[in-house]
């Protein structure tokens, strides 16, 4: 009884693993219904188990709740696997000059308090990189996440709260 159990959660935790490392959809992770309908209701329970595993390889299982008007349930949350560790840049899969855009962007964005108009972000990265780079970059990072945008104002986004420690960003361009 105790190995079919187990085996059952073995199981389980391997196929936690191929939803959250293989990306199925357009962003990366997986949401926490397609975990319970996959796993079932105990797959909160599965996601620990992993984390543990994973944990040796230096990596982690963040949840990040999407919707804040929806009720904080598991089920309407988003799963990501990410690294427990600072990345390099050179590990990041960008260019040094658009980390430093992202970077600056964010930043701004964080300076004035989480909002702020795209126009003043456009304005402020044109002072140093060239403007059809800036419009296309700013793009980028809504499309990936990283900017959320409503109809003037960008604000963080999803995957920036996910993958950024907004707080050592700041310590890090205030201390330069």
């Amino acid at each position: 009884m105790e190995q079919e159990e187990a085996a059952r959660t073995e199981r389980k935790v391997k196929k936690a693993a191929q939803m959250l490392f293989f990306r199925r959809h357009n962003l990366p992770g997986v949401k926490g219904w397609e975990l319970k309908k996959a796993l079932g209701d105990d797959f909160m329970e599965i996601i620990e188990v992993l984390n543990s595993i994973i944990h040796k390889l230096g990596l982690e299982v963040r949840r990040l709740r999407e919707d804040e008007a929806k009720e904080a349930k598991p089920e309407n949350d988003r799963f990501v696997v990410v690294l427990k560790e600072q990345m390099t840049d050179k590990a990041s899969g960008l260019r040094i000059d658009e980390l430093a855009m992202l970077s600056a962007a964010l930043a701004y964005i964080i300076s004035k308090q989480g909002k702020a108009p795209r126009k003043s972000v456009e304005d402020f990265l044109a002072d140093k990189f060239p403007r059809r780079r800036v419009t296309s970059a700013i793009e980028r990072y809504i499309r990936q996440g990283y900017l959320k945008e409503d109809e003037k104002s960008l604000f963080i986004g999803w995957r920036t709260r996910v993958e950024v420690d907004s707080k050592t960003l700041m310590d890090l361009i205030l201390s330069s």
